[in-house]
């Protein structure tokens, strides 16, 4: 019975391209995916650079989801009284046209918007006034669907869909849920499909990270990371030049972004991309997995070894009554360490993303041309991918983000003597050039750092729950982020308190992350098993990892 028994283990083994204990010998060459990869494939040849390449581009039209409401629901630029209009307390109340306040007395029909009525939100629904914090609803939706669809994805990116189904299901919902959004009636059905659009595209940023990374060698995982976030730099930069020529009807601009993910999906994720050989692995498919890494090896221009299998990762078993082994489930919550760390990665999370998202939701709290602001930090989202990149090569990572969130804590707070209205130590009654210098450096630290963040974390975690922790990180960021909007309405009228609760959280952040361990230049392990034999406590550079394993 006990060889019939192994008889069958061994042909299981082998139908899913593991290797068996008894296969081996001097036949077979067993190794593990980050081995095949650094030995054979390549750590990154031109078939992992084209690979980054192509699931990258899919963070553009996360940027363009995000950021569009800077535009769509942007306040005007300024009112004037209706030329047929004899009302003299609207010529008289003309000269301030500039600020949207100065209507709420003024009869209906007496003045309008310089942009029209179709401009934005805001115009065209009236949210100013005693309707004004009705306008902050649609990004805190939108970002609350985001939360949502964080834990969705990234369950099923791991359990189910695996990485790119993941990412072509959200990139196709993403475009739908964006059209329909242009067709909203009202602010209220406008901020449930914001609330759609949140959830469909909160897989996209997710899945593209891990799907990137998990293909490239060690050394090479931050700056393959970066990737897309340069790509998300360059949505952001997109924004701007199509929101321009459709200025004059937020509609417009909805409908044009919503037609780019659907042609990505169509035309470049479905045929040129493949899924994740580690995703793979874990799913018991190792064959596949091991035609996607020979795949990768031929366009580097190399060979894998057809003797060569891949090793099986480890499982959890437990013995039972009756002496049999079953396996034991194990997730990231029921493990004391993943579960103490990514209580950690959570709250770090929290604290940047809401800076990193808040920045930019009060570009217009400057009192700068709104398009000329906009674009500002998107060059400034670019330099911070390529000073992530350097930074990642040659630091440390819990190192670069406390150090980058300290950076970004501090610029908002100096803000504060820079701010204009009332508020501000040095009164300005326009754009102040310092405290627009200081939230550049701000934005881009703060950028920089929500960057490391998500590389650190999916280093932090093993395959098969890798998507699952950088969703819950993305849900304590975008926890943040759709609280952000509130604090950007007040900002409007105390830019004071804005500045010095972005500085408090920031330093929050970079306190945090002091508690996880150190991860430059370690493994990917493949399984929560696999991490506890083979040592995820030799990345920590001190006891306080120790503690966190008890």
């Amino acid at each position: 019975m006990e060889e019939e028994k192994n008889e069958l283990l061994e042909l299981s083994s082998a139908e899913k391209g593991f290797c068996s204990s008894k296969s081996l010998g001097s036949e077979k060459l067993e190794l593990t995916v980050d081995q095949v990869i650094e030995e054979y494939v390549g750590s990154f040849g031109f078939s992992q650079l084209l690979h980054v390449f192509l699931v990258s581009l899919a963070w553009i039209f996360d940027a363009q989801s995000t950021l569009v409401t800077i535009f769509a629901d942007a306040q005007p630029d300024g009112w004037r009284c209706i030329s047929s209009s004899s009302s003299s307390s609207c010529r008289l109340t003309n000269i301030s046209s500039g600020d949207a306040a100065s209507v709420c007395g003024l009869k209906p029909g007496t003045w309008e918007w310089m942009g029209g009525n179709t401009s934005s939100t805001i115009a065209e629904w009236g949210l100013i006034c005693d309707r004004k914090f009705l306008a902050a609803m649609p990004a805190s939706f939108y970002f609350l669907g985001s939360l949502v669809g964080a834990s969705v994805y990234g369950y099923l990116a791991d359990a189910f869909l695996g990485r790119k189904r993941a990412v072509l299901i959200s990139c196709l919902l993403t475009s739908i849920t964006i059209f329909l959004t242009s067709l909203s009636p009202n602010i209220w059905l406008y901020s449930l499909l914001r609330f759609a659009n949140g959830f469909s595209r909160s897989g996209i940023g997710i899945c593209s990270l891990v799907l990137t990374t998990e293909v490239v060698g060690v050394k090479w995982r931050g700056q393959a990371g970066q990737y897309g976030f340069f790509f998300f730099a360059v949505g952001f930069v997109s924004i701007p030049l199509i929101a321009y020529p459709s200025r004059n009807s937020w509609r417009s601009l909805y409908k044009i972004i919503s037609f780019l993910p659907l042609v990505y999906s169509i035309f470049v994720l479905l045929p040129f991309v493949s899924e994740s050989p580690r995703w793979l692995l874990v799913r018991g498919r190792s064959k596949e997995a091991l035609d996607v890494l020979r795949r990768y090896a031929r366009l580097n221009g190399r060979k894998i070894p057809p003797n060569l299998c891949i090793s099986e990762p480890s499982v959890a078993t437990q013995e039972t009554s009756k002496g049999e082994e079953v396996l034991q489930e194990r997730t990231l919550w029921n493990t004391k360490w993943a579960a103490k760390r990514m209580a950690l990665v959570m709250m770090t999370g929290f604290g940047i993303g809401f800076v990193y998202f808040g920045v930019q939701l009060n570009v217009e709290n400057l009192n700068f041309n709104l398009y000329f602001a906009v674009a500002a930090n998107a060059m400034m989202e670019i330099s911070a991918v390529f000073i992530g990149g350097v930074l990642l090569s040659v630091a440390k990572r819990r190192l670069i983000f406390s150090q980058l969130a300290f950076i970004a804590g501090l610029s908002s707070i100096l803000c504060i003597l820079f701010s204009g209205g009332k508020q501000g130590i040095l009164d300005k009654s326009g754009g102040s050039w310092p405290e627009f210098a200081l939230e550049a450096i701000e934005f881009m630290a703060a950028s920089t750092a929500f960057n490391v963040l998500f590389v650190y974390t999916l280093e932090l975690f093993p395959t098969n729950v890798r998507s699952f922790a950088v969703s819950v990180l993305r849900q304590a960021m975008v926890l943040g982020a759709s609280i952000a909007p509130l604090l950007v309405a007040v900002g409007r009228y105390s830019p004071a308190l804005a500045f010095l609760i972005f500085g408090a959280l920031s330093i929050f952040s970079g306190l945090m992350i002091l508690w996880l361990p150190e991860t430059r230049n370690s493994p990917l392990y493949e399984t929560l098993e696999q991490q506890d034999q083979e040592g995820q406590l030799n990345s920590a550079p001190n006891h306080l990892e120790t503690e966190l394993s008890k």
